[in-house]
């Protein structure tokens, strides 16, 4: 493993504005040009699908940032990792709490109907996924060696 510490990268915290710019976009579209939705029965059962994703959402919010507290490793998106994190939702996905959000715009879908959400939470995990996750892994390589390879070849990316 090298001494020197791994480049981070840019300082702008990615993941929650891209997110957030999802949800503000797909609000707008849906006013501006709303789309069909399924109503009656599979509407209701969509409806409270989508308020299980979001308590998913939560248990794997506070899971993940519960695991990294603990860890003592950061939280930013932008910094450098103390410790490679492989148990609890980390040892399920790579990315719990980008996972997280995606599901979080699905669910958002399902409770208001708002169909533009569903595509715009893939385009975010995509636009994630270019942004942030990839250099993550680098430096997380870089940082952790054979340890983190090994993790990643038994753990998925998403899910």
């Amino acid at each position: 493993m090298s001494q020197t510490q791994p480049k981070t990268g840019h300082g702008i915290p990615w993941p929650p504005l891209i997110y957030l710019a999802a949800i503000v976009i797909g609000i707008v579209l849906g006013l501006l040009y709303p789309l069909p939705w399924i109503g009656d029965l599979l509407g209701d059962i969509l409806f409270a699908a989508g308020w299980v994703a979001v308590l998913a959402v939560v248990a794997l919010w506070f899971t993940a940032i519960r695991a990294m507290i603990r860890a003592k490793t950061t939280l930013n998106p932008t910094g450098v990792p103390d410790h490679l994190l492989t148990s609890g939702p980390f040892a399920v996905t790579r990315n719990p709490i980008y996972l997280a959000n995606t599901l979080l715009l699905i669910g958002l879908a399902f409770i208001t109907g708002n169909a533009w959400l569903l595509p715009l939470a893939f385009i975010a995990a995509f636009i994630t996924q270019k942004l942030v996750v990839e250099r993550e892994e680098k430096v997380l390589a870089m940082k952790f060696g054979k340890k983190y390879r090994d993790y990643s070849k038994t753990v998925r990316r998403w899910i």
